[in-house]
């Protein structure tokens, strides 16, 4: 339960980084120096891309601890035949 608490608080603070960066890159085009753009639209690519990343991460470990729900084992795995379709 604290996990999954703590997974969600870091996926909203990931989603507040991502806009922050759009933000930035919606204000790196603003600008009129050259260089002052070039380094804002790499500094704003990088962090839409790391809290991007960091968010589908939390999101998947959300989405897996939701599932209390254990997969059922396959019969053929430990029974020393090939499955369904081995043709005998």
């Amino acid at each position: 339960m604290f996990n999954t608490v703590k997974q969600v608080a870091l996926l909203i603070i990931s989603l507040f980084f991502l806009l922050f960066g759009i933000q930035v890159l919606r204000f790196a085009y603003r600008l009129n120096d050259p260089f002052a753009f070039v380094m804002t639209f790499f500094a704003s690519n990088l962090m839409i891309l790391i809290s991007a990343a960091l968010g589908l991460g939390f999101a998947l470990k959300i989405i897996r601890a939701g599932r209390t729900e254990p997969r059922p084992p396959l019969s053929h795995r430990n029974s020393g035949d090939n499955g369904p379709g081995d043709g005998a």
